[in-house]
């Protein structure tokens, strides 16, 4: 991906983050994730019906990274099944790690794909995956 184009989706999803913002309902399982090292702290809102991922919202204080791949991973995410979901974490996680993955998943999440090269910034890209991770294990238990 062409380093111009990786930088204006990733100040687009910065600056205009999708589905910005909670809600009060009980059909939602609300997620706090944070990062130790730096200022990002998010609130991340799922609502599952019947196995798919109906709305995700989200809000908190975060850095570019970590918002831009917040608002990235809901639009991927929006109107997929848990399964398929999960599968896009698994290639996401793969990319990050330098590991093989299928690059046709990801979208634009792919613009994460060199942030290796920065381990401290790694976190802030996995940040909004690490609440669906908690999501999914919730799921699996309540399931």
């Amino acid at each position: 991906m062409d380093p111009a184009l990786k930088r204006q989706i990733l100040l687009e999803h910065y600056q205009n983050p999708s589905h910005h913002g909670l809600v009060e309902n009980r059909d939602y399982i609300k997620i706090n994730t944070n990062n130790e090292s730096c200022i990002d702290n998010l609130d991340i809102m799922y609502k599952i019906e019947d196995g798919k991922i109906a709305d995700i919202r989200f809000d908190g204080e975060a850095c570019a990274i970590s918002t831009s791949a917040t608002s990235i991973m809901i639009d991927t995410f929006l109107g997929k099944t848990l399964e398929e979901a999960s599968e896009i974490l698994e290639n996401y996680e793969n990319m990050l790690n330098e590991k093989e993955y299928d690059e046709k998943l990801l979208g634009d999440l792919k613009l994460y794909c060199d942030i290796s090269k920065q381990p401290n910034r790694k976190k802030c890209a996995y940040l909004p995956f690490e609440s669906f991770k908690k999501v999914l294990e919730s799921q699996r238990r309540n399931g």
